[in-house]
């Protein structure tokens, strides 16, 4: 199976201001990590983009340490770097406005019905459609550069083993299965930088308050019950939507619902109809 992306189609595909910020675009046809690659790349100036793509990454990573694999044609996996002058307001949120984002794009390429799962999930049909991991590294006094990955399953049908979330709770789903129709990957691709890029860049701008109620409309924990592993605790309850800098609610039966800044969370199986 061929599966190396068709660079020159993608930016054909790119907006005119999003392709004059690139200070590189690069496609692989395999690689271990698109977030690790551009960790380890030189940052980009500030206000110029480094994006990094594969549909082959053997050594992807996701929140605390936990791998994200995309076999062969499986997924989309990309990265995109972005130095910010300064440090931006509530950057820990950019995850939040990024998922944002995905579904924005995706929902311009004629997909429907992906939701959020706190922090960085993607949810599609109860299961695991994909996931998105931000670090960041201080690029000089002032500036920090931060790289956000994305990673989607588009067809898992020759991967079944594929895990999906790795708390045990969401098994892996894929556009194929959620979509009648998925766009050719270099559309999907080029969709996702569009948007991403200049969503991140926009960040030091606005923050996180334009996304935090679009983020609610997609929230994929609102009204189950959950369990979350956070720092020094151990929280449960019913998830109660998110604060407005982006920390998750969780309703525990006290007056006020608890705060969740970081942490694990497991959503209580639901019966099969």
């Amino acid at each position: 199976m061929m599966t190396r992306l068709d660079e020159e189609a993608i930016r054909r595909l790119l907006d005119d201001r999003v392709a004059a910020r690139l200070a590189s675009f690069e496609t692989f046809e395999e690689i271990g990590s698109t977030n690790s690659y551009l960790m380890q790349a030189s940052a980009p100036p500030p206000g110029s983009l480094r994006v990094a793509l594969t549909d082959n990454q053997t050594k992807g990573r996701g929140r605390h340490g936990r791998s994200w694999l995309s076999p062969p044609g499986s997924g989309l996996c990309l990265s995109i770097a972005y130095t910010f002058a300064a440090q931006p307001p509530n950057l820990p949120a950019l995850t939040l406005a990024t998922g944002v984002g995905v579904i924005e794009a995706l929902a311009a390429m004629g997909i429907a019905g992906i939701q959020l799962k706190w922090p960085n999930d993607l949810v599609a049909n109860d299961g695991k459609l994909g996931g998105i991991l931000t670090e960041a590294k201080t690029s000089s006094p002032a500036a920090v550069t931060v790289v956000t990955g994305v990673g989607i399953n588009v067809d898992i049908t020759a991967a079944p083993d594929l895990d999906g979330d790795a708390a045990g709770t969401l098994r892996a789903v894929d556009l194929a299965s959620c979509s009648a129709t998925i766009p050719p990957r270099e559309q999907l691709a080029a969709g996702l930088v569009n948007r991403l890029c200049t969503l991140i860049s926009d960040y030091a701008a606005t923050g996180f308050t334009p996304f935090a109620p679009r983020w609610a409309g997609y929230d994929w924990l609102l009204g189950k019950r959950v369990s979350v592993d956070a720092p020094q605790r151990q929280v449960s309850g019913t998830g109660a939507g998110i604060d407005a800098d982006g920390a998750l609610l969780v309703d525990t039966g006290a007056t006020e619902p608890a705060r969740v800044a970081s942490g694990t969370v497991v959503a209580a199986r639901e019966t099969p109809a």
